[in-house]
């Protein structure tokens, strides 16, 4: 099965469950925000499980970081992740727009890249 063909499955489902509640039709933000949980988690997962690298810029700078800077410091390794945190600012955007099948699509694509190993 390719892996459109498993965004496609777990999108429908997602709606077809939504569908079914009318309660959380209206919005996905509770998605969101249990996706982003997920997200992170597997951020910090993968964050330094290949070794120790040198500090970056903005580290010396005392700069905090963030989901993003965390998967982008892991390189090949957290491509998956930095794919994901993009499906997840889609399925925020569409939320704020109430375009609730689009967010739904949006998460599956995240979760699924959630899962994925790096190669």
């Amino acid at each position: 099965m390719t892996s459109n063909s498993l965004i496609r499955i777990a999108a429908a489902t997602i709606i077809f469950v939504d569908a079914a509640s009318p309660v959380h039709a209206a919005s996905c933000e509770a998605s969101i925000g249990h996706v982003q949980a997920q997200l992170d988690a597997a951020i910090e997962r993968n964050a330094g499980a290949h070794g120790w690298g040198p500090e970056s810029l903005d580290a010396l700078r005392s700069h905090q970081p963030t989901p993003r800077s965390l998967a982008q410091a892991e390189g090949p390794s957290g491509a998956h992740l930095l794919l994901a945190l993009d499906a997840l600012d889609r399925a925020r955007a569409a939320g704020r727009s109430s375009d609730v099948a689009r967010c739904r699509r949006e998460l599956s694509e995240a979760t699924l890249l959630i899962r994925k190993q790096p190669q």
